[in-house]
């Protein structure tokens, strides 16, 4: 059974359809990835599963109808989202930012909580350099680790990426993308939004090609990355890989 179920769901606000019948799975720890350009639609499918857009058709997680399910409600069940604009408190240090992404846990104590934090910073060891300075003034990659970190903090079976490489410099994104396929020996489910194609299809096992609000292909991601007309449109020329 998948982890996540998504069939035939459409999401319309402001009187325009913004996705039309979209259906996508991702099993445990598998990595999908979504690709397709700017305003396809993307964030909205993401917004959509988290329950911050209504929308039409059926959302399943773990077996269970989302319909009925709000937002808290569906991180408590164990979906996090790490948005674009990664939305930490600046002003908190990092270590506190990591312990909010605790807070639903917080009657497992403080051991589980201080093992969570442990797990945190031996992913993402800069963090733990950086674990007593506010988060303003971390750089603009360390402010993704931090975002990912405290997504990862609740414990999620489906973490939902949404763009982890945007303004980020190419050795950045190199690390990052790295990370999330290292997530994927966690046993965690990884829906990943990006624009990077080349690096999405290069972590991912399985791929959907949004465009203007429709699923227009699919497929294994090698099976995607040498077709012509995905190599003409996302991929260009071909460049290093993400681990070379």
């Amino acid at each position: 059974m998948s982890v996540l179920d998504v069939s035939s769901v459409t999401v319309g606000y402001g009187g325009i359809t913004a996705i039309t019948d979209i259906t996508i799975a991702v099993d445990a720890g598998q990595i999908v990835t979504v690709i397709g350009p700017n305003g396809a639609g993307k964030s909205t499918l993401l917004n959509a599963i988290m329950g911050m857009l209504p929308s039409r058709g059926t959302i399943r997680f773990n077996g269970q109808n989302l319909a009925a399910e709000p937002i808290a409600a569906r991180v408590g069940d164990g979906m996090s989202l790490v948005p674009e604009k990664r939305e930490l408190f600046a002003t908190m240090s990092v270590q506190d930012n990591l312990r909010l992404g605790f807070y639903r846990n917080r009657a497992q104590g403080k051991r589980a909580a201080q093992a969570a934090l442990d797990d945190i910073y031996d992913l993402f060891p800069r963090l733990s350099e950086r674990r007593r300075q506010d988060a303003g003034t971390l750089s603009g990659g360390e402010r993704q680790m931090l975002a990912m970190g405290r997504a990862l903090m609740a414990r999620p079976c489906l973490l939902m990426l949404d763009e982890p490489s945007l303004g980020l410099a190419p050795l950045i994104v190199r690390d990052i993308f790295r990370t999330i396929t290292a997530l994927r020996q966690t046993g965690v489910a990884i829906l990943l939004i990006e624009q990077n194609a080349r690096a999405a299809l290069q972590v991912a096992d399985h791929a959907y090609v949004l465009e203007t609000g429709r699923i227009t292909l699919q497929g294994d991601s090698a099976t995607l990355a040498a077709d012509s007309r995905i190599v003409e449109m996302y991929l260009g020329r071909a460049s290093p890989p993400m681990g070379g």
